[in-house]
C-alpha cells in the first residue's frame, strides 16, 4: 500500500515496465506463430510504442500534480495531444513496411493499452492517497 503520491507513480511506472516486457515476450511468440519474423517485430514495436505512451501519461500526471490546477490540465491535455500526433506519425512511418504485421501490431497495442488501464484502475483502487492535509 503506497502512502505517498510518489510511491503510487513509481509503482505505476514499474508495473508499466513489467507489462511491456510481458507483452513483448508473449506477443513476440504469438506473433511469430502467426506472421513469422514480421510478427515478432510488430509485437515488440507495438508494446514499446504503447508503453512509451503510458509512461508519458504517468509522468505528465506526476509532474502536473505539482502545478496549479490550470497547469495540470494544460500539461495533461498537451501531453495527450502530443501522444496523438506521435502515434499518427508512427503509424504513417510504419504503414506499408515489410517488417510489420498489421494485426499483430494492433493486438499488441490494444493489449498493452488494456493492461495500462488495469494498472491505472489498480492504482486508483489500492493507492491510499489522502485528499486533505493536516
Amino acid at each position: 500500500m503506497a502512502s505517498k503520491s510518489a510511491d503510487i507513480y513509481k509503482r505505476a511506472l514499474a508495473l508499466s515496465a513489467i507489462l511491456m516486457v510481458i507483452i513483448g515476450v508473449f506477443g513476440s511468440g504469438i506473433g511469430f506463430l502467426f506472421a513469422g519474423l514480421a510478427g515478432v517485430y510488430s509485437a515488440l514495436i507495438g508494446a514499446a510504442v504503447s508503453a512509451l505512451f503510458s509512461v508519458l501519461t504517468i509522468l505528465s500526471i506526476w509532474i502536473g500534480a505539482r502545478l496549479p490546477l490550470g497547469g495540470f490540465y494544460g500539461l495533461v491535455l498537451g501531453g495527450w495531444l502530443v501522444k496523438v500526433l506521435l502515434f499518427a506519425v508512427t503509424l504513417g512511418l510504419l504503414r506499408g513496411a515489410d517488417f510489420i504485421s498489421g494485426p499483430v501490431f494492433f493486438f499488441a497495442v490494444v493489449t498493452t493499452v488494456l493492461g495500462g488501464l488495469a494498472i491505472a484502475s489498480r492504482g486508483v483502487l489500492k493507492g491510499r492517497q489522502p485528499i486533505l492535509d493536516n
